[in-house]
């Protein structure tokens, strides 16, 4: 950028050349236009993978959940109930001698969608079912809407 340095009445003013003064509204339009289809890109790829990312963290938690629940069930002799759910393997419930948890070092949490788990006892595909009926909270749906469940892997 050139400058130039004027002495009027004894002030010194600096003037910038006309032709240098900065970027044309076309060039910042260009630029702009240029970074918009980068993010159109790029973007779909990385949500793709956040989705993919909460429905692993919900398959490894009922993992976690269910070797909680197979340690419940090798000092008790059960499965916990319906009623008693997920609760009992931080809890011990009324009732039960041989409970010798808690079987869960923290506080039960939420799915990835802020939702709880759905626990049954006995099970429609195993002598328990956990599910979380992911971000829709409804049963079925493709992609972040589809359920993660402890009978099968996800995707399958």
């Amino acid at each position: 950028m050139k400058f130039l340095f004027n002495t009027i009445g004894g002030k010194l003013k600096l003037r910038i050349r006309r032709e240098e003064r900065g970027f044309t509204l076309i060039e910042i339009m260009i630029v702009v236009i240029i970074i918009g289809l980068l993010a159109a890109l790029v973007g779909p790829r990385l949500f793709g993978k956040l989705t993919m990312a909460k429905q692993k963290s919900a398959q490894a938690q009922i993992e976690l959940f269910g070797t909680a629940l197979d340690a419940f069930r090798l000092d008790t002799g059960r499965y916990p109930t319906t009623e008693e759910g997920l609760k009992v393997l931080r809890e011990k419930p009324s009732g039960v001698e041989k409970w010798v948890g808690p079987y869960l070092p923290k506080e039960i949490p939420s799915d990835p969608w802020g939702k709880p788990y759905l626990y049954k006892s006995p099970g429609e595909h195993g002598e328990y079912d956990l599910v979380s009926l992911g971000l829709d909270g409804a049963e079925g749906g493709e992609g972040e809407n589809q359920d993660v469940v402890s009978w099968k892997d996800i995707g399958k």
